[in-house]
């Protein structure tokens, strides 16, 4: 598979930027592949405005813009377009934001860019996302850490990668909360799905895919998860390629 994936935990780290951490990642990621323009998916961003879900869509995309055009690159939005597809199709690369991953999986079934993205990924169009945007890179939403505040079509994905992301991987709960750690919640979910892995991404930490090698990059450790084993930590820079 010819892929280029940037699969990036999240967004922003307290007391930064938006999109502050990763910004050289993502400028040393699109520069690699000549791109000038890249595709935006805001369907996760709910409730960012109180006027409609199509102004939350405006305002996240101005949010990106202006950090993209910041690091010397354009951006248009498929919720602009009149058709989304042929905008994907047409394409230099895609970027799909963080938020609801529920609401995100819904849309892009129901506008068919899922397949679409999945199609020209797989064909070597670079994809990025965060949060939510990379949940969907994997082959289901199922390890989303989101509230399932809209029901989409199905919990399946693209499938760009053949483990599970738990993004913004937390080693244990806040001081006082009585409920499940994350690595319960997975443990969970790989009672059930036995084959599959999970690598919980924490964050200020991405994958950098390039067809069948993969890297963890930034600043933090990524765990991995398997049932019947024990968690394993892989350090940053480590060589993921095992998982593809």
């Amino acid at each position: 598979m010819n892929r280029k994936l940037l699969l990036i935990s999240n967004s922003t780290m307290a007391g930064e930027v938006y999109l502050g951490w990763p910004q050289k990642y993502i400028k040393d990621f699109l520069d690699a592949e000549n791109v000038k323009k890249v595709t935006f998916v805001p369907y996760a961003g709910v409730g960012l405005s109180e006027e409609s879900l199509t102004a939350s869509y405006d305002v996240y995309t101005e949010r990106v813009r202006t950090v993209f055009k910041s690091l010397g690159f354009e951006i248009e939005s498929v919720h602009n377009a009149k058709d989304p597809v042929k905008l994907v199709k047409e394409s230099e690369a895609i970027a799909v934001g963080g938020g609801n991953t529920f609401h995100l999986v819904s849309e892009m079934q129901k506008t068919g860019i899922m397949d679409a993205i999945k199609t020209a990924s797989e064909n070597g169009m670079p994809y990025m996302g965060w949060s939510a945007g990379s949940n969907v890179a994997c082959p289901t939403l199922m390890t989303t850490n989101d509230m399932p505040i809209i029901e989409p079509p199905s919990f399946n994905c693209m499938g760009l990668i053949p483990f599970q992301i738990n993004p913004h991987y937390l080693d244990a709960n806040p001081e006082g909360h009585g409920g499940e750690t994350r690595q319960q919640r997975i443990e969970e979910f790989l009672v059930v799905n036995r084959n599959m892995k999970v690598l919980g991404l924490r964050e200020a930490s991405l994958l950098y895919v390039s067809g069948d090698k993969m890297k963890l990059l930034g600043s933090r450790d990524a765990r991995l998860f398997q049932y019947g084993k024990d968690p394993v930590e892989y350090p940053s820079g480590a060589d993921l390629s095992f998982l593809l």
